[in-house]
C-alpha cells in the first residue's frame, strides 16, 4: 500500500508541474501571434455561429529563390448558411520563408482608391486572389507592395465590393517561433453595417508571390530557402465578431 501511495503522489506531482500550455483545454483560444501591429478599433462581442475553417496552402519554387505561396481557407457557419464576419487574419509562413517588399516598386492606398489598381507602377502586384461570399457570388482580388503603418506591407484590394484592407508584415511572438517566423497581419475595420449582420467568406483563396529584376539578378517577393521536396508549415490565424478564434494549420511541399 505504501508503494501505491507514493507512485501516485508522484504521478499528481508531475501533473501539477505540467506548463500552462500543456494544461490548455481544447477550446483555449489560440494566442495572438502579432500583438505587436496595429491594433483594430474596440468592438463588443456579438452573438452569433461558430465558424468551422480549414486550410490549403501551396508553395511553387520560382526563379532562384523566389516561391509563390497559395492561401485557400474554407469556412462554414457550424449552425446556418452564414458564417460570422472576421475581424482580423494573421496568415503565417514557415521558419524558412521571407519576404522582399524593398526590392518591388510600391503603390500608395491613395492611388489605388483614386484610379484602382491599375494605376499602380509595374511591378507591385505582387499576388492576387478569388473571394467566395455565402450569397453565391465572388470577387477577383489583386495583393499590392505598399508602405502600411510606417512600415511594409501590402494593400489586398477587392475592387468589385470596392474594399481595400492593410496588411502589415510582422515577426510572430512566442509560442509561435518554433514553426513560423514572419506574420502577415490584416485587420477587417468595424464599418457601417452592424457586426452581427457582416457575412464572412465561404472561401478565401490569396497567394503571395512575384519576381523581377532587382541588380542584374532575379528576387522573389517571397523568398526561401527550403528545396524542392522540403516540407513547409503555415497557418492562418483568425478572429470573428463573435469572439470566436480559430487557427488551422497546413504543410505544404515545395512544388517545381
Amino acid at each position: 500500500m505504501r508503494r501505491i501511495a507514493t507512485a501516485l503522489a508522484a504521478v499528481l506531482a508531475a501533473a501539477a508541474a505540467l506548463t500552462p500550455l500543456a494544461q490548455a483545454t481544447p477550446s483555449a483560444a489560440p494566442p495572438d501571434p502579432a500583438p505587436g501591429g496595429p491594433q483594430r478599433p474596440y468592438e463588443p462581442d456579438v452573438e452569433g455561429t461558430a465558424n468551422v475553417d480549414t486550410l490549403d496552402v501551396t508553395a511553387t519554387r520560382g526563379p532562384g529563390r523566389s516561391v509563390t505561396v497559395a492561401f485557400d481557407r474554407r469556412s462554414r457557419a457550424a449552425e446556418g448558411a452564414v458564417p460570422a464576419g472576421a475581424r482580423r487574419f494573421v496568415f503565417l509562413f514557415d521558419r524558412s520563408v521571407s519576404f522582399r517588399p524593398e526590392s518591388f516598386p510600391t503603390c500608395a492606398r491613395a492611388v489605388v482608391e483614386a484610379d484602382g489598381v491599375a494605376a499602380c507602377p509595374p511591378g507591385s502586384l505582387v499576388g492576387e486572389g478569388l473571394g467566395n461570399w455565402p450569397d453565391g457570388s465572388e470577387h477577383e482580388v489583386a495583393v499590392v507592395n505598399s508602405r502600411v503603418a510606417g512600415g511594409p506591407g501590402v494593400l489586398v484590394v477587392i475592387p468589385g465590393l470596392d474594399t481595400i484592407l492593410e496588411q502589415t508584415f510582422e515577426r510572430v511572438r512566442a509560442p509561435y517561433r518554433g514553426e513560423f517566423r514572419w506574420a502577415a497581419d490584416e485587420i477587417v475595420p468595424p464599418g457601417a453595417v452592424p457586426p452581427g449582420q457582416r457575412a464572412g467568406t465561404t472561401r478565401f483563396q490569396l497567394s503571395f508571390g512575384a519576381t523581377r529584376e532587382d541588380r542584374g539578378r532575379t528576387v522573389g517577393f517571397v523568398e526561401t530557402t527550403a528545396r524542392t521536396g522540403d516540407e513547409l508549415r503555415f497557418g492562418l490565424w483568425s478572429e470573428f465578431v463573435t469572439g470566436q478564434v480559430v487557427l488551422p494549420t497546413a504543410t505544404a511541399r515545395v512544388q517545381p
